[in-house]
Parts: structure tokens; C-alpha cells; sequence
């Protein structure tokens, strides 16, 4: 493995991020505002720069042109706005964006991807790690004491973005299955049918990211569930049914403390809501609810369907498919028609028939 190059504007911070690294020779540092010409044939180039300015990005440009070939790769760490900052460093020809703030765990696996010369060799166990990391970063936000830090929520979109794109997410689902948890296998799968989702209808990265955080928070309002309830091996009692039904209202509430945008909080709060207003804790309708929420509530009920519990058998794909198309009165008809790829795309193939 070649030398990985920093371009950072603070000389402290970059030296820190250089240890994280493993420091040495392997990693090279450069003062972003210095008089010094950064070294050229670096194997990976890393930015870390904590304000994307007009000035910042003039030099940022400028070290890029001397120091990057061809095909090198190029990340960008993210301080602040990550899809602002996305923006501007694609602009920049990054290779990845990840927000400053991930874990250094995190980081040097994407430092690995990205340097790599075996893809091939490597994309099984990388994607794997990934759903196992993703779940990681899930049991970080699953708590009922403090709204989850954005910046590590959307860490956990990136992980799963990233491993729906180098795996099938059939066996995102068969690795989600073997989790122990049932609210974070759940969560789970529904970010990786989101992923999918998301690549069926085409979105950019940015809007994919924002789909998948969704997914992940949805129902982080279960982490102010008892745990009696969430994992009980049996159908709820009408009581224990109205408990659990608080949950949209009580991860909205929680959120509401966080550095969360208006969407991601409508997500959470009416995800449970229907076209026809049969849906809670508000009872919205029609083009009360957003596009978002809609995609996620389909993504929602479909992972249910498919999942098994102590009490009931999972669906097919296909059966569970076929029970969305029914609900014509409380999805989006439009958006269910969109999601038969995805449906396709979770079904185990069939052998052909001697």
C-alpha cells in the first residue's frame, strides 16, 4: 500500500487523524494555508477541512491538481452540513464523503476499500463487516435517554449505501435475519430495502443518504418501549398495542432536541400514517403525507411482512408484494409500482425445473 496524503487546515487535528491511521510513513500530512507544494504519487488523498470556503476550496483545488493522478482515490471528510458539504466536495471529484465525526473504526475501513488493489477478493468480507458496522452504529443510536448525534446517523446511511451497492440485498436481509434484536433487525432490513429503493427509482447519492436515514430512525421512538413489549414472542394485547403505538410520537419528541430537519422528523412522527387517514398518531391524509414518509412506510410494511416472529411465519417477497397492492386505498399506487423491483430484488431466485 502506497502513502495516504492529508490536506488539512488545522496542523493538530490533521497529526490526530494521521495517528488514527496508524502515522509513520505511510501517512503524509499537508497544511492546506502552508507555503510547502504537497507531494505528488500519493496512494489515497484524504481532505480534512473544517469549513468548505470559497477559499478553502480554491486550495483544496489547487493541492489536488499537484498532488493527485490519475485514478487516485480521494476522500473527503465532512465537517458540519454533510449534504452541503457533499456538494462541494463532489464538486471537487471526491471519490467517498464521509462526516468528520465518524469512528475511526469506520474510517479505516473505508480508507481500506479505498485503497485496496483486490476488489474482487475483497467485496464479500467488506460488505459483510459493513452490515455487522451498520448494525453497530444502529445499537449507538438505539437509545432511550438522548436523541442519536446526525453525524453518526448519517454514517450508518453511508455503511448501508454502501453495502447495498457491492451486495445483493437479499443478503443484506439473510445477514439482518441472524441478528438477535427484533427493533434492530427491523430497522435494519427497512434500510436496506430503502437502499435498494432508492437505486430502483434512480435517486443521487444525497437523496438515497436522506431516504436511508429515515429508515433508520423511523422507529427510534421504541427506544422509550419496555422492552417487555418490543420483544414479547407473542401477538400484543389491546393494551400493550396502544403502548407500542406511542412510538412515532415519542422518537418525534425525541428528535426534536436533536439537529434534525423538518423531513427526517415527519418520517418518524407519521410513518404509521395512510393515504385514506386510517393511519396515527395524527391521522393525516392524501397530500398531507410526503413522498418521503410514503416511501418509507412502504419499505416499513413490506419488511414486516417478510420478517418472521415468534408468532407468525414470514411472507415471500412475492406474497408480501402482492398484500401492498391491495392496501391500493392507504399507499401510494405509484410508489408501489415502483417497488416490484425492489420485491424482485429480495426474492431468493428459483432453481429452473430439470
Amino acid at each position: 500500500m502506497g502513502q495516504t496524503l492529508i490536506l488539512t487546515d488545522d496542523v493538530e487535528r490533521g497529526e490526530r487523524l494521521a495517528r488514527n491511521l496508524g502515522g509513520g510513513k505511510s501517512v503524509a500530512l499537508h497544511d492546506l494555508y502552508g507555503d510547502a507544494v504537497p507531494p505528488a504519487g500519493a496512494a489515497l488523498i484524504i481532505s480534512d477541512v473544517s469549513a468548505l470556503t470559497s477559499e478553502s476550496v480554491r486550495r483544496l483545488r489547487e493541492a489536488l491538481s499537484v498532488t493527485r493522478g490519475p485514478g487516485t482515490p480521494f476522500l473527503a471528510l465532512i465537517h458540519g452540513n454533510l449534504g452541503r458539504g457533499e456538494i462541494q466536495a463532489t464538486a471537487l471529484g471526491a471519490t467517498r464523503v464521509m462526516p468528520a465525526a465518524t469512528a475511526s473504526a469506520m474510517l479505516l475501513n473505508a480508507v481500506a476499500t479505498l485503497t485496496s488493489s483486490t476488489p474482487d477478493l475483497r467485496s464479500a468480507a467488506n460488505w459483510r463487516h459493513q452490515v455487522k458496522e451498520a448494525r453497530s452504529v444502529f445499537a449507538s443510536l438505539f437509545r432511550a435517554d438522548q436523541a442519536p448525534p446526525a453525524a453518526v446517523v448519517e454514517t450508518g446511511a453511508d455503511l448501508v449505501n454502501q453495502a447495498i451497492r457491492e451486495a445483493k440485498v437479499r443478503e443484506w436481509l439473510k445477514i439482518v435475519a441472524s441478528f438477535d434484536d427484533v427493533t434492530h433487525r427491523h430497522c435494519l432490513s427497512v434500510a436496506g430495502i430503502a437502499a435498494e429503493f432508492a437505486r430502483a427509482l434512480g435517486l443521487k447519492e444525497a437523496d438515497s443518504r436522506y431516504l436511508v436515514k429515515g429508515a433508520l430512525l423511523h422507529d427510534i421512538g421504541k427506544a422509550k418501549i419496555p422492552l417487555a413489549i418490543l420483544n414479547k414472542p407473542a401477538p400484543l394485547t389491546p393494551a400493550e398495542r396502544s403502548e407500542m403505538d406511542r412510538h412515532p410520537a415519542l422518537g418525534h419528541a425525541m428528535l426534536l432536541t436533536g439537529d434534525y430537519d423538518a423531513l427526517t422528523l415527519a418520517v418518524v412522527r407519521s410513518h404509521h400514517e395512510y393515504l385514506d387517514g386510517s393511519g396515527y398518531p395524527d391521522g393525516l391524509r392524501g397530500q398531507q403525507i410526503p413522498d418521503l414518509v410514503r416511501l418509507i412506510t412502504i419499505c416499513d410494511i413490506f419488511a414486516a411482512l417478510i420478517e418472521a416472529r415468534p408468532y407468525k411465519a414470514p411472507k415471500s417477497p412475492r406474497e408480501a408484494y402482492a398484500i401492498l397492492g391491495l392496501m391500493n386505498a392507504k399507499l401510494d399506487p405509484d410508489l408501489v409500482r415502483a417497488f416490484g423491483a425492489v420485491a424482485v430484488a429480495c426474492d431468493t431466485p428459483r432453481r429452473a425445473s430439470a
